[in-house]
Parts: structure tokens; sequence; C-alpha cells
């Protein structure tokens, strides 16, 4: 048996229960749909702003050798946000006979191919972290204004 003073609350509830129950349906549909959608742009922000830069840096050779557990391989790859598809990058975890025969010995490891004459194993190797503007300085590749 229901207290005298619960009885109105529970009646008046009965006919806003559907509402409400609409109303939740509703927000969990539209989170869903926020979610499903939702492309994560990386450190920059906007898709693609990055994407001739790394461009460049493939085009000039350029390769990073790296691994999923390394942070700081995780930092140099959310700097190019989903420009980071671009770059050549070998996953020392999985490929661990290309890093290996390029003499890698700690991640992250950027190599770039030496073009002048006498270049011992491969090119020039730049040992940890890097970052944008260290790229752009050792391939000559142009960063986008702000960068």
């Amino acid at each position: 048996m229901m207290r005298n003073w619960v009885k109105p609350i529970a009646v008046a509830l009965r006919g806003k229960k559907l509402a409400v129950i609409i109303v939740l349906i509703l927000a969990v549909a539209l989170a869903m749909v926020l979610l499903l959608t939702y492309t994560p742009k990386g450190i920059d922000g906007a898709a693609g702003v990055l994407d001739n830069f790394a461009q460049c840096l493939a085009a000039k050779g350029a390769t990073m050798y790296g691994a999923y557990s390394c942070p700081h391989c995780q930092n140099e790859k959310a700097a190019f946000g989903d420009s980071f598809k671009y770059v050549n990058y070998v996953e020392c975890t999985v490929e661990t006979d290309k890093c290996t025969a390029a003499g890698i010995e700690g991640v992250p490891t950027w190599i770039f191919p030496d073009t002048s004459a006498g270049s011992a194993q491969g090119g020039r190797k730049f040992v940890g972290e890097q970052g944008l503007q260290n790229l752009a300085e050792e391939s000559g590749c142009v960063l986008p204004a702000g960068y």
C-alpha cells in the first residue's frame, strides 16, 4: 500500500514517464551519433593541415622507426595528426628485421637518406623525439605557417 504523500506523485509522474523516456532515448541516440562520427584531428586541430609536409618527408625518403608502446613515438605521431598516414613508418615491434637492418637501437628514430657521397649506413640518423620544426630543418620540407 502506498503512503498518502507518495500516491499523488506517482499519479503525476505516470503521464510524464513517457515524455521522460522519449527524451532519454533521444539523448542517448544523439550521443551515439556524435561518438560514431567524431574523428580525432590531432594536435593541429584540423585534418590534413600537415599533409604536404608529411608527403614531402616521404618523398625525400625520411622514415620513422617506432613502437606502439613508446610514448615519445606516440607524441611524434600525434604532432602530425591525420597527416601521419603519409609518413614512412616502420613499427619495430612487428617489423623487427627492418629495424635491425637499419641499426635501430632506440625509438623513435628518424633516418634521412644522405645524398652526399660516402654516406654511412644509409643516411643521417636522429634518435629521440624530434618535433616538427627539427624535421623541417633536417629535411628541407616546409611547415605551414604557425608551426
